[in-house]
């Protein structure tokens, strides 16, 4: 919202990043849903199969059937013909007697003979029309055959490995959501709500993509790579070093182009979040916004961010973009060198290095070459996007790496039902190092006592009472509950005995009735009715369209202030709690509804400990105990009479912060030399 704030924010993004350890720790979330990975890889062996067979039986369709011409032919008085008749003879492994080698031709074979059909005849060149005829039907019904199961399995591969992703996915999300609700509040002031919120959907939606499709498609292309690599090194030496001769110069332009992509796609991602830091806090802060005329500025700043992020895409896509059809060359080239050699080979009757070229086999390398081109180019566009999810996972780990500061000790007890006497020992806390806030704080409320907290903005009002629910640790000293310092207990059974009533309250967005219960969930809708009465809330929850049942807007719009402060008030009731915080609970309420207020607190600090950052005159009068900070000490502590006696800090706050009040009050407290009058009345 304001001039480059995101320079501040980003800064981590930009460390070096270990990919390495980044995909280990995927394995840790994946291994969950073994068996369905075990369904995946049987499916991607299969399908993978049923791709590197296809081509072998198509050269077996040209040599056993298409090439060897019959005895009346034509094409017989031709010497190239003849020749390549005899080589398609000594390349064809499905005539009858022949022993097929290896696993796949076995399998390949007996499927072509079920059913008691027999093989081409040794002498290809003595077959019948109607033999030729039908033998190129089994041949071409098994074709369609493994392409089916090809696009059968490769369909369940896809399946069974977006279960996993979306498994993978929701244990993602929850762990990461889970690890925001422990983190220290601290975290939450220097990191934006936007960029979390990008974490937790835009980047672990990338991680699910990759998952169920990109990494699927990568991990065939590999198995498909290496499958057809040994297939054309079994079946012709020289053939598939020739046929791989441009594979270098792909791996080359593969793994530069990937480089530069992840480096690309990896700032995308931090101007994704960027953006939605942007539009969470513009929409967050309409009202500021138009109410100082700033949407001229901001709209110009947004177009700033949105520009830094069409940028990073522009540039993360343009490597993708010229990647594929610099692989597509090379692929073509690769296919000109097996046309050209195996092409000149079978016109000048000519073995390559050894080996016997036949038509059959051109044809053969020819579609593998087509098909080893295409894994490797989809491999390598893909790889892109996996980057751009080693990108968005590293950012992922990285707020998962964040270390939990609160966190219970190995040895912390379950609080037991206190009875609310709370004591500050020494206490000082900083939120860094060189900049204290706190300085050796000391003093003890009793069970029951109504403590005051007043002082100048920024004296550490606010940063007393969240050490008592230990939001912050101290820095040194301790915060003792019933004699039992916060750090030894469970943070959650302290919490629990412990309501907290913001001047900033926060309303779900969901009824009234599940907004009070919030603090109690097992309530039931009597008891938060009686709460809402308590804090007098009810009046105006009577008047709402659906009353208890309406649905409040985004933060509870729809309500004034004072407002939304009663529902709170009902929500802390609700619960019950033995230690009540009341953070300027009343200073946005009206005179009148401040009264209201003030007669339902009465009822609910009675026998509580309660702790109030105090803004109101009546609060003020009626602490126990008044203790006055400025710069992170207590500088005056005692009640409300005998600080004002005492003609010191507290006196000149007083009388400046309750300008109309404070003469009449003095006056009624004091003669006019400053004593105290015997006869004290204190209105509540």
């Amino acid at each position: 919202m304001f001039a480059n704030p995101r320079q501040i924010m980003g800064g981590e993004t930009l460390k070096p990043k270990k990919s390495g350890e980044t995909l280990r720790r995927f394995v840790r979330y994946i291994r969950p849903w073994w068996p369905m990975m075990i369904v995946a890889v049987v499916c991607v062996v299969t399908a993978t199969w049923a791709q590197v067979t296809n081509p072998e039986l198509t050269g077996q369709l040209v040599d056993c059937y298409l090439i060897a011409p019959t005895g009346g032919s034509s094409l017989a008085n031709i010497p190239q013909v003849g020749q390549v008749a005899n080589a398609s003879e000594t390349n064809c492994w499905l005539t009858q007697g022949k022993a097929p080698q290896g696993l796949t031709q076995r399998i390949i074979k007996m499927a072509f003979q079920a059913g008691g059909f027999s093989g081409p005849t040794a002498d290809i060149t003595q077959m019948t029309e109607a033999e030729r005829v039908a033998g190129l039907g089994r041949v071409i019904i098994l074709i369609i055959i493994l392409y089916a199961m090809g696009s059968g399995f490769t369909g369940l591969t896809f399946f069974s490995m977006s279960w996993v992703g979306q498994h993978m996915l929701r244990t993602l999300r929850t762990e990461v959501f889970e690890h925001l609700h422990n983190l220290q509040l601290s975290y939450y002031a220097d990191h934006e709500a936007g960029d979390l919120m990008s974490r937790i959907t835009n980047d672990t939606d990338t991680i699910q993509q990759v998952v169920s499709f990109a990494l699927v498609s990568v991990a065939s292309g590999i198995l498909l790579l290496v499958w057809i690599a040994i297939n054309m090194l079994t079946q012709s030496l020289p053939f598939a070093l020739l046929s791989m001769s441009v594979t270098p110069l792909m791996a080359i332009a593969t793994i530069w182009f990937s480089g530069q992509a992840r480096k690309a796609f990896r700032r995308t991602r931090t101007e994704i979040g960027n953006v939605n830091a942007e539009l969470q806090e513009g929409i967050s802060a309409v009202r500021e916004v138009q109410a100082f005329n700033r949407a001229d500025q901001n709209i110009e700043q947004f177009k700033v961010i949105n520009a830094a992020n069409r940028d990073a895409n522009v540039r993360a896509v343009s490597f993708t973009s010229a990647l594929a059809p610099a692989l597509e060359a090379m692929g073509y080239l690769a296919l000109a060198i097996v046309t050209v050699v195996g092409g000149l080979a079978l016109l000048n009757n000519q073995s390559l290095f050894g080996t016997v070229v036949s038509f059959g086999l051109v044809i053969t390398f020819l579609v593998y070459v087509q098909r080893f081109n295409q894994p490797i180019q989809q491999i390598a566009i893909l790889w892109t996007n996996i980057q751009s999810a080693v990108a968005g996972a590293e950012r992922i780990f990285g707020l998962l790496d964040v270390p939990l500061e609160m966190q219970d000790r190995s040895n912390a007890i379950v609080l037991p039902q206190i009875k609310g006497k709370v004591e500050f020992k020494s206490v000082s806390a900083a939120y860094k190092e060189d900049q204290p806030v706190l300085c050796e704080i000391s003093f003890t409320a009793e069970p029951g006592q109504t403590i005051a907290i007043v002082g100048p903005t920024g004296a550490g009002k606010t940063t007393m009472i969240n050490l008592i629910p230990r939001f912050y640790d101290v820095t040194s000293g301790a915060v003792l509950v019933d004699d039992v310092d916060v750090r030894d207990v469970t943070a959650k059974s302290l919490r629990e005995q412990i309501a907290i009533v913001l001047q900033d309250t926060f309303m779900f967005s969901n009824t009234v009735m599940e907004n009070i219960r919030f603090g109690r969930p097992d309530a039931t809708d009597e008891e938060v009715i009686e709460a809402a009465k308590l804090a007098r809330a009810d009046t105006f929850v009577e008047r709402l369209p659906d009353k208890y049942q309406t649905v409040l807007g985004e933060r509870g719009s729809g309500l004034s202030q004072g407002q939304r402060q009663l529902l709170a008030i009902g929500r802390a009731a609700l619960s019950d709690p033995r230690i009540l915080i009341l953070d300027e609970a009343t200073s946005s309420v009206d005179t009148r509804t401040e009264r209201l207020i003030q007669q339902a607190l009465e009822n609910l600090l009675k026998g509580r400990t309660s702790f109030v950052i105090a803004h109101r005159l009546s609060t003020i009068r009626n602490a126990d105990l008044l203790l006055v900070l400025d710069e992170g000490e207590i500088v005056e502590r005692g009640t409300h009479v005998e600080l004002l006696a005492r003609r010191g800090f507290y006196y000149n706050l007083y009388i400046s912060q309750f300008r109309k009040d404070a003469p009449e009050e003095i006056a009624r407290l004091f003669d006019k030399d400053g004593h105290k009058k015997v006869a004290e009345s204190t209105p509540a």
